[in-house]
């Protein structure tokens, strides 16, 4: 929502905006690029450029934040001059290569200074020429949104061709949802090519930001092993997020769910293992695997071993920590298998993760003793999660 109302022909008001360390980043960056943000009260006003960006010639810092990082490498091509981007330790190891590759597929020079396929880059201002590139989605589909956001500003059509995957596909329909909220058509043939007409304009206007499904899941989850209702208001079954749907999978560990126009809710029952696949909903891979702890039987998570190269390794991470609280887990190179039972608490290390932190906070509400290290990490994507679960202690 921030990135199409910066390249919107006007003022824009968003509502219902999330202040966290990765949105925040994003913002301060499309600042510096030239972008005027107001934070008014219980909005922000972005004020659109049409695509067009000043030149920044200091590095801009994106810390840990994938996406900001992936959405933004190719934004910055719509500006002047060259621009570098860097991030933490941990982003310097997270591959980008394929989204670079497409890019100089489309004449804009890009590339990753240390050679290694990974942030440090830099970034080349060209204009934006269209015609048919390939792109590999195999570990994010956030490269195709990162392309997709900018190609109405191709100046021919722009087609893209998938090669491997995408992983992730909820998040492709998100980007075309909201390109589609600011009058942008996006046409596709299934998940294998997309094509975007050139000289297109994301129009102005008066935005809400969707509550965050992938946060919802924490509380389901608490739900799910405490045998208590969780109710998250303001999200509907029919949502564009693949999140949404991890509701539906506790359903099928013996939950009970409703569904109302006010949110959902989700009851806990007798929990039993499952067979997933989590492809597209990769973020709670964490969380199902604190539920699958609980369950009875074996669990096994498919299709994730993008999960390496996320703020941490977490396929490795679960696997540890879960480890110290007596749970047996293995990766068997593309699944992640679990056998349900716990036997003692413990601290628990977070990678600097925001998603081992909360989602291991949830098996504390179950298991006397556990301890998360490094808790400050949620800030990057939900600054009051403690604030907020700890009214599941009242």
């Amino acid at each position: 929502m921030l990135i199409a109302a910066a390249l919107s022909d006007g003022v824009c008001g968003l509502k219902n905006c999330l202040k966290s360390e990765e949105t925040l980043l994003t913002q301060e960056t499309l600042m510096k690029l030239g972008i005027r943000i107001d934070d008014l009260k219980g909005a922000i006003e972005v004020h659109g450029s049409k695509g067009k960006f000043q030149s920044f010639t200091e590095p801009i810092y994106l810390g840990n934040s994938g996406t900001s990082m992936r959405l933004l490498t190719p934004l910055v091509s719509l500006g002047t001059g060259t621009y570098t981007l860097v991030g933490s330790e941990r982003m310097h190891q997270r591959p980008i290569q394929d989204l670079l590759d497409s890019m100089n597929q489309m004449g804009i020079p890009a590339y990753s200074v240390k050679g290694n396929g990974c942030p440090l880059i830099e970034i080349s201002a060209h204009r934006v020429r269209g015609g048919t590139i390939q792109l590999n989605c195999k570990m994010s589909s956030q490269y195709l949104s990162a392309l997709l956001l900018i190609a109405p500003f191709s100046e021919n059509t722009l087609e893209i061709q998938i090669t491997e995957g995408p992983v992730s596909k909820p998040y492709i329909d998100m980007t075309v949802d909201v390109m589609g909220q600011f009058d942008v058509g996006v046409y596709s043939d299934g998940y294998d090519r997309f094509t975007v007409e050139g000289g297109q304009i994301y129009r102005s206007g008066k935005y809400s930001v969707e509550p965050d499904s992938s946060q919802a899941g924490y509380f389901w989850s608490a739900a799910a092993i405490t045998g208590s209702t969780v109710k998250v208001m303001g999200l509907k079954d029919d949502s564009r997020q693949g999140d949404v749907h991890f509701a539906e999978i506790l359903g099928r560990m013996g939950c009970v769910l409703q569904k109302e126009d006010s949110g959902i809710a989700v009851t806990g029952g007798h929990l039993s293992g499952v067979e997933v696949d989590m492809e597209d909903m990769p973020d709670m891979v964490p969380t199902l695997a604190i539920v699958a702890a609980f369950a009875e039987g074996t669990t096994v998570i498919k299709n994730v071993a993008h999960l390496k190269a996320k703020e941490c390794d977490r396929i490795d991470a679960v696997i540890r920590e879960l480890a110290k609280l007596g749970v047996e887990a293995e990766w068997t190179s593309t699944d992640l298998v679990i056998k349900g039972g716990w036997s003692h608490g413990a601290e628990i290390d977070t990678y600097n993760d925001h998603r081992i932190a909360m989602s291991f906070a949830v098996a504390g509400l179950k298991i006397p003793g556990i301890a998360i290290r490094d808790e400050s990490c949620v800030e990057k994507s939900f600054p009051e999660f403690w604030k907020v679960f700890k009214r599941m202690y009242l």
